[in-house]
């Protein structure tokens, strides 16, 4: 596997629990040989910022049944940047709902037309992510990329 590859890990995180995933995600990724960047989505404000990155992992918690509306923003920026056929994989934590992931996910496939992981979204409740199971899950995520750029 190239070490040239370069991963984009985007997050939004309210209480520190889906930065702690993005964080944990990107060890896996390293795991796998690849470079790694891991932002907050308000790093990202022009089309150019998602340029020179062979994957895309964006992370949000759920609030409401939904992600949060900073995340829908940037999922329309992510839009104008054509990531179509570009490796992918949507996370992130909840307390009791967890759908979030699942449509940022599904924008990924549908909307986005990018080439996601076979594991699909990635949930992890709140206080289980830094659980020796937690964090082998989101190591384990992030390597499914890595494994997807390597193939």
């Amino acid at each position: 596997m190239s070490d040239s590859k370069k991963v984009l890990v985007a997050y939004v995180s309210v209480t520190g629990n889906t930065k702690r995933m993005a964080e944990l995600i990107a060890e896996g990724l390293r795991m796998g040989g690849l470079r790694v960047d891991v932002k907050k989505i308000t790093e990202i404000k022009r089309v150019e910022d998602f340029s020179d990155y062979h994957a895309y992992l964006f992370g949000s918690p759920t609030y409401h049944r939904d992600m949060v509306e900073a995340m829908k923003k940037f999922l329309f920026l992510a839009k104008k940047a054509d990531l179509s056929g570009k490796v992918g994989g949507a996370f992130g934590s909840y307390t009791h709902s967890g759908d979030a992931a699942k449509v940022i996910f599904d924008t990924m496939e549908y909307v986005l037309k990018m080439k996601l992981t076979s594991l699909g979204s990635f949930n992890l409740l709140e206080d289980k992510i830094d659980s020796e199971a937690g964090l082998r899950a989101c190591q384990d995520y992030g390597k499914s990329i890595a494994e997807m750029l390597a193939a």
